[in-house]
């Protein structure tokens, strides 16, 4: 039995349980003459909620250990001889296992008996697993629709008893991202711990060369690498720069342009027309940049006599840039629209032109939430990969030159990161330090963002 039908099965139950209850309490509260506690719906939520709730805790349950039990089964029945070898030996064999039992291999003649037999085993196991768990689904389900309706009564509080599971699943959710940002901060950290008791944390935050390529032998050349992040960090700033030259100006002035300028049926056009860049892939992005964006700028350079890299950080930031300015438009104009209309009529009943309304009055008012959008957009582009990759190269250069080839902290992870890896050397746990380092920049960025918005936020009646 596939999870999907059982999922569908525990959602009729559920619907049944919805009409069951709200009928019922319906019914009890014409016959008694009372009046009901909550509105009808509610004692069908309620019902519903004793069909779904621990059917789905079950099948979580299900779902978490059914592999294992089956798997440790399995490996139970195993000859003797097969039970003894290593546990790396033993994935291996399970692994193949179970790609005879799901059929990803076809010809079966060059497997050992022992396999073969136990895939058939598997698939059994699996079977009965599946029929069980169906049942006991079932039985929950159909439990907890008469163990709702016999609660039902006009007196009971459906409404407060609905509203708290509602906001203890609100809870289970909020608590599931926190610790979700805690494992990725502390599976970060750890091994970045690891990195740094081969390299100095000094060495890697200070030095100015980068060069990861470990050796495999000692005698090679090159076998100590270079992990200084200096140069990492000069590009990512450099193409940062560049993209926020293009983003400020252009999305504070498109939203001035919207908010205060444009006519309703213009804006409503084209604000949708412009917020489409934000969802544009960024790898689309990339190739524009490497495939337009950096032979435009190339041939212009040859025009003038100056030497443009095929792929340069003036390429990779100018396209960053078109793509960051939704972003600030956005924002700034939701903030500028926030400022009463009470401070335009102010200003121009004093004489004000619109130009000097918009300068003197709407931009100070609006100044904090334009700031905080200006610095999630560093944070943004500080962020980004796939631009860098295709448009500004691999070399890691320590440079402002933005001519030149340059690369950044998002894309040597990236690098560092590529095929099949082993997770105890410096060259790959370093992936692991930059992404702590990245990971800090951001959040300083954010914090800060949220500090000038708060700080400085003016509150209008």
């Amino acid at each position: 039995m596939q999870i999907t039908n059982i999922l569908i099965i525990v959602t009729l139950l559920a619907l049944t349980g919805f009409y069951c209850g709200k009928r019922l309490a319906g019914k009890q509260a014409k016959t008694s003459g009372v009046r009901l506690h909550s509105l009808p719906n509610y004692y069908g939520f309620y019902v519903a909620l004793w069909c779904i709730i621990p059917a789905s805790l079950i099948l979580a349950l299900w779902l978490m250990l059914e592999d294992k039990i089956v798997t440790k089964l399995v490996i139970s029945d195993l000859p003797s001889e097969i039970k003894a070898v290593s546990y790396d030996r033993m994935s291996l064999i399970i692994n193949d296992i179970k790609n005879v039992a799901v059929g990803h291999i076809a010809d079966d003649s060059s497997r050992s008996e022992y396999v073969i037999n136990a895939a058939v085993h598997y698939n059994r196991l699996k079977e009965i697993s599946s029929m069980c768990i169906f049942g006991v689904i079932l039985s929950c389900s159909i439990g907890g629709l008469t163990l709702g309706r016999r609660f039902i009564s006009p007196l009971l509080p459906a409404r407060n008893k609905v509203e708290f599971v509602v906001e203890l699943l609100l809870i289970v959710c909020s608590t599931v991202a926190i610790f979700t940002t805690i494992g990725i901060v502390l599976s970060v950290l750890f091994e970045a711990i690891r990195f740094f008791k081969h390299v100095h944390i000094l060495d890697f935050l200070f030095g100015l060369e980068w060069s990861p390529q470990m050796a495999i032998r000692a005698d090679q050349i090159g076998a100590a690498g270079a992990f200084g992040i200096i140069p990492l960090l000069s590009g990512t700033l450099l193409i940062s720069a560049i993209s926020m030259c293009v983003a400020v100006p252009v999305g504070i002035m498109s939203a001035v342009y919207m908010s205060e300028y444009a006519r309703p049926e213009f804006r409503a056009t084209v604000k949708p027309l412009l917020e489409i860049l934000a969802g544009i892939p960024t790898v689309v992005y990339g190739f524009f940049a490497a495939l337009v964006v950096g032979p435009f700028l190339r041939t212009i350079g040859e025009a003038i006599g100056l030497d443009v890299a095929s792929e340069s950080a003036l390429a990779a930031g100018l396209v960053m840039g078109v793509m960051i300015v939704p972003l600030i438009s956005s924002l700034s104009d939701d903030v500028i629209n926030a400022v009463p209309q009470s401070l335009r009529d102010a200003s121009y009943a004093i004489g004000a032109t619109k130009s000097e309304t918009i300068i003197h009055v709407l931009l100070q008012a609006a100044l904090p939430g334009i700031v905080g959008s200006v610095l999630l957009a560093v944070s943004r582009a500080i962020g980004e990969t796939m631009i860098v990759v295709m448009a500004a190269g691999l070399t890691a250069n320590l440079t402002a030159n933005p001519l030149a080839s340059v690369t950044t902290v998002t894309v040597q992870i990236v690098t560092l990161l590529i095929g099949d890896q082993e997770f105890d050397s410096p060259k790959t746990l370093a992936a692991f330090a930059l992404g702590l380092v990245l990971f800090i920049i951001t959040l300083l960025l954010n914090v800060i963002a949220l500090y000038v918005v708060r700080k400085y936020r003016e509150q209008y009646e």
